[in-house]
């Protein structure tokens, strides 16, 4: 029999709010974090809204040099992860660090550094034989980004697994779900997992740019980001982390450690299809929200709520939706089904492990969080996306699920721990 998994600790930086309390009052009130860019001029784009974080390391924790050495989205992880495992009551020391790992995902990793060093190190005309010494001393960790799980498992005196996940967009609901099957086979007892990205830089914004894959609704932006509303222009662009501690469930009993939920069912596949094109029909998701459910021994009626996807572009919303109801069958129309990316954007490698991080808060308080800005249905929308208002109601097992570019498609159930239905 395969070991049980436990959620006993959440860390979490996202923009509007740093710290789970904070993040958790901000999606049940329906407050949108989406702003014009502070981060740098976004006055030559075509989008000029982003989802920002109000962070301030030095007030998070984090001392001068752990600052200059660590790009922005290494920092978001070291203070989620720090929040996470103190949330979990864990104690380190006591613990057998080769029974210990670190799974964390990113899509663009040090980005900002990059392309901060990269003008600096090219000068004016990107001419070669300037002075590469003027490159700063951290660049080799912006450089590799295995930078991410390395440096908080040194953090942590973590010497089991340690990884750096970067399947896109899908990259938290990977990092978690590896982390997850690492315990459940016996290769770890604790990981720390999640997911972390910075990306809001000028070389990121031009690319999505170039696609047009993000909202240009600049003279609104509180309200752009509009999942599954027939309006809805594209993502908005966000950046944060979130990290869960997983542990193996009867380890988690002998310490006492109050269990906030079970991992219970992860999959993920690639459609093999394109880079950023969907199949109408939603099979390739589908086939992951039924791995998942098979994984988690549930059946469609078990599902409670959906945490989805929901970037806000028309194929992506349309994709989703035709794959729910290709999963739970008639079960899909009484399923609320809501994205918070209507409320925190769209942080790319992040966004999976801050969604799973909602849906942990979701069990815990019996809370399903909104869609932010749903006003407008979309006929082939055409399920409970959760307008507006945060909606009380029991909740035994809620699905995560997650698109990213490269053709990935995960899903990850989440479960109250008080066992399975069969």
């Amino acid at each position: 029999m395969t070991r049980r998994v436990a959620v006993t600790g959440v860390g979490v930086v996202a923009p509007g709010a740093v710290g789970t309390g904070a993040f958790w009052e901000m999606l049940t009130a329906g407050r949108t974090a989406t702003r014009t860019i502070s981060l740098f001029d976004a006055g030559a784009f075509r989008s000029r809204i982003a989802a920002e974080c109000d962070f301030d390391p030095a007030a998070c924790g984090l001392g001068p040099d752990e600052v200059a050495a660590a790009d922005r989205y290494v920092q978001f992880a070291m203070v989620a992860a720090d929040e996470a495992v103190r949330d979990a009551g864990l104690d380190m020391a006591a613990e057998d660090p080769w029974r210990v790992g670190v799974s964390l995902g990113t899509a663009v990793g040090g980005t900002t550094r990059l392309e901060h060093d990269y003008a600096l190190v090219s000068g004016e005309g990107a001419r070669w034989d300037v002075d590469h010494r003027r490159a700063g001393p951290f660049l080799h960790r912006a450089f590799s980004p295995s930078a991410l799980a390395s440096g908080v498992a040194e953090r942590f005196g973590a010497h089991g697994p340690v990884q750096t996940v970067s399947t896109g967009c899908t990259s938290g609901l990977d990092a978690v779900g590896y982390a997850f099957q690492a315990i459940e086979e016996g290769l770890a007892d604790v990981y720390v997992a999640g997911a972390s990205d910075s990306p809001i830089s000028p070389i990121t914004v031009a690319c999505f740019d170039a696609i047009k894959a993000t909202s240009a609704n600049n003279d609104d932006p509180e309200h752009a980001s509009r999942p599954f509303d027939a309006r809805r222009d594209g993502f908005v662009m966000g950046e944060g982390a979130a990290v869960l501690v997983l542990e193996e469930l009867e380890h988690a009993r002998r310490r006492g450690a109050e269990v906030y939920c079970e991992v219970s069912g992860f999959a993920t596949f690639g459609n093999a299809y394109h880079m950023t094109g969907l199949t109408k029909e939603g099979l390739e998701m589908s086939r992951a929200i039924d791995t998942a459910m098979d994984h988690a021994r549930i059946d469609p009626h078990d599902i409670d709520y959906i945490n989805a996807h929901g970037s806000g572009t028309k194929q992506n919303d349309r994709h989703e939706t035709a794959a729910v109801k290709r999963s739970l069958g008639e079960h899909a129309y009484a399923t609320p089904m809501s994205s918070i990316k209507s409320m925190v954007g769209h942080s790319l490698g992040a966004i999976g492990a801050i969604e799973l991080a909602a849906c942990t808060l979701a069990l815990a308080h019996q809370v399903v969080p909104p869609t932010a800005n749903y006003e407008e249905p979309d006929p082939e929308c055409d399920l409970d996306y959760v307008p507006r208002t945060a909606r009380e109601r029991p909740l035994r097992r809620v699905l995560s699920v997650g698109s990213g570019f490269g053709g990935f498609q995960s899903a990850v159930v989440l479960g109250r721990p008080d066992g399975r239905s069969r």
